[in-house]
């Protein structure tokens, strides 16, 4: 789907560029007199500008857009990142009591039954 997406800009580009391309060949090629053609590719090349600044604001569109969606998946990264410190976090504290509780000798399984035994 991504591919697609960025699959646009290029393909718009592509197309622009090779209209103009195939412009400038058609009038080439194309049974005018000079002049004529001179007059045509003068029109063409003062078109020039204006596409090449339309493919620059369509690639400028598209990378905004890969920028956000980046900026999107690195935050969901970092907020799966955090959970998994804060579940890490949990479960060394955890292993720890447990080692206490084996160094102390006390080697009870049931939380429950701690409980009764600490009171």
């Amino acid at each position: 789907m991504s591919q697609q997406q960025g699959g646009g800009g290029a393909f718009w580009g592509g197309l622009l560029l090779g209209s103009a391309i195939g412009t400038v060949v058609g009038l080439l090629i194309a049974p005018r007199s000079g002049k004529e053609t001179r007059q045509l590719l003068r029109k063409s090349a003062d078109a020039l500008p204006e596409l090449l600044e339309d493919i620059t604001a369509s690639f400028e569109q598209h990378r905004d857009r890969l920028s956000e969606t980046t900026q999107e998946r690195w935050q969901a990264t970092l907020e799966r990142l955090k959970e998994a410190i804060a579940v890490g976090i949990e479960v060394t504290q955890q292993q720890r009591q447990t080692l206490r509780r084996e160094a102390n000798g006390m080697t009870l399984s049931d939380p429950d039954e701690e409980d009764a035994v600490n009171q």
